[in-house]
């Protein structure tokens, strides 16, 4: 074998990892600046350089400590950490696949189910009339989120002020966006 080539090991989480996004975690060293620049990094238990860190170690339980830690539940795939960092590792790729393998094993944070709520009821407020539909949305969230009376009393101050329509705003072409999201997202 060349000394260029390199085959992850599937058996680690780095590995599949690497297989699965094309990242190599390898190329952090621990600088700090993607959880400098993170807008919710003092909110992480693990901020994305430790996340690196305890994968590249390699260690089935720390591992499982990743998958299990609610910062990657708060990582927004901002992009804030990639353009800082010095070695232009695609940290929110990683975030996203670690997400998915949490998901996967059925092990992922109990405030996910929140973020995983509010995520499906936007993409469902996209796809179905082509642009956000707030009220579509915030009702969708609390079916799902099953918080049905928190912040309740927010919605008739915002209609009062204009920031609320109580109908959808339809784009032309909402045969075309289902498309997109058969393609994209697997829905259909």
């Amino acid at each position: 074998m060349s000394s260029g080539s390199h085959h992850p090991n599937l058996e680690t989480l780095a590995g599949r990892i690497e297989a699965g996004t094309g990242v190599k975690l390898a190329h952090c060293y621990q600088c700090g600046k993607c959880a400098a620049g993170c807008p919710v990094g003092d909110e992480m238990d693990l901020p994305p350089c430790q996340v690196f860190r305890l994968l590249q170690l390699g260690f089935p339980e720390l591992d499982e400590k990743v998958l299990r830690s609610e910062g990657i539940w708060l990582c927004l795939a901002c992009e804030t950490c990639s353009s800082r960092c010095p070695q232009e590792v695609e940290i929110p790729k990683v975030m996203d696949f670690i997400r998915g393998e949490a998901l996967k094993r059925g092990i992922a944070h109990p405030k996910s189910k929140d973020i995983l709520s509010f995520h499906r009821a936007f993409l469902d407020s996209i796809e179905y009339t082509g642009r956000l539909y707030e009220v579509g949305l915030v009702a969708d969230y609390k079916m799902r989120s099953r918080h049905l009376l928190k912040d309740v009393m927010l919605a008739p101050k915002m209609y009062l002020k204009g920031k609320l329509g109580l109908f959808p705003h339809l784009i032309k072409n909402r045969s075309g966006m289902k498309t997109l999201f058969k393609r994209t997202v697997g829905k259909g």
